[in-house]
């Protein structure tokens, strides 16, 4: 079995590129599980239309993040679809659910979103605790388990790498925007890369025009963050699986660039 990750969509040079290129990617990796992260469709959140169109470009699943609820109007959206998933470790009240079990290649795979904790600027639940919740209440129900780690801190999600090391068959983070060059498959057989990037303008800083957010670092007057122009890239990671024994064999980085 193949998964497919793709990092943070952003804005609509971000969606232009998944539009794209997802389809053409699925077709070359033969991809059985497509999972996108799409909290940055708005630039900040997403809406019900963004994510239609995200489904629309081939994603199977839709992840969210922090952001998760920034568009008041994607609440609605959370309750009917359940191929959208924001974060699990949220307060129970929130819209939606984090977890979904999908049909992928003949079994039965466990996606799981969670929220980091450190310098997120808000106290969701423990992710930790929450994974455990979550495994031990679904553990007769899947075959295949796969965990997406939104979080600011790399520590965290080294550190959540290794806590479900072998409960899972996978582990990669997302947020910070910038692919790291960590792939690899831990001792137990869980693959793991720390953050699989973004999807959006390639001379950009974090999507946006690199001249806004220095002059945000210097301190200047700025105004409302605009996405930069020019080429985009669309990053993420390639899991290949062994779902007779929940385990990862294989993990490669993706990277592809739209020129449109």
């Amino acid at each position: 079995m193949k998964i497919l990750v793709i990092g943070d969509v952003v804005s609509q040079p971000g969606l232009n590129t998944v539009n794209r290129l997802l389809r053409k990617v699925k077709k070359k990796t033969g991809a059985d599980l497509t999972i996108v992260n799409g909290e940055n469709a708005s630039g900040t959140g997403i809406t019900p239309r963004q994510a239609d169109d995200i489904f629309s470009s081939g994603a199977d699943v839709i992840t969210l993040g922090n952001h998760a609820l920034r568009k008041q109007n994607i609440a609605p959206y959370l309750d009917d679809n359940r191929y959208i998933l924001r974060p699990a470790n949220l307060a129970p009240q929130t819209p939606g659910a984090g977890y979904g079990i999908y049909d992928a290649a003949g079994w039965r795979v466990l996606v799981m979103n969670l929220i980091g904790r450190c310098d997120m600027q808000y106290g969701p639940d423990n992710p930790f605790l929450c994974a455990d919740r979550i495994l031990r209440q679904e553990e007769d129900r899947y075959d295949v388990a796969v965990c997406e780690i939104h979080a600011n801190a790399t520590s965290e999600k080294l550190a959540m790498g290794y806590y479900l090391d072998g409960r899972t068959a996978a582990v990669y983070g997302t947020h910070t925007h910038v692919p790291t060059a960590d792939l690899r498959i831990n001792p137990k057989g869980t693959g793991y890369q720390t953050d699989i990037g973004m999807t959006g303008p390639k001379w950009s800083v974090l999507g946006i025009r690199a001249e806004q957010s220095i002059a945000m670092f210097r301190g200047d007057l700025t105004h409302r963050f605009e996405p930069a122009e020019g080429p985009c890239c669309m990053d993420g990671a390639l899991f290949t699986i062994d779902p007779s024994r929940g385990i990862c064999t294989d993990v490669q980085r993706i990277q592809e660039e739209y020129n449109g």
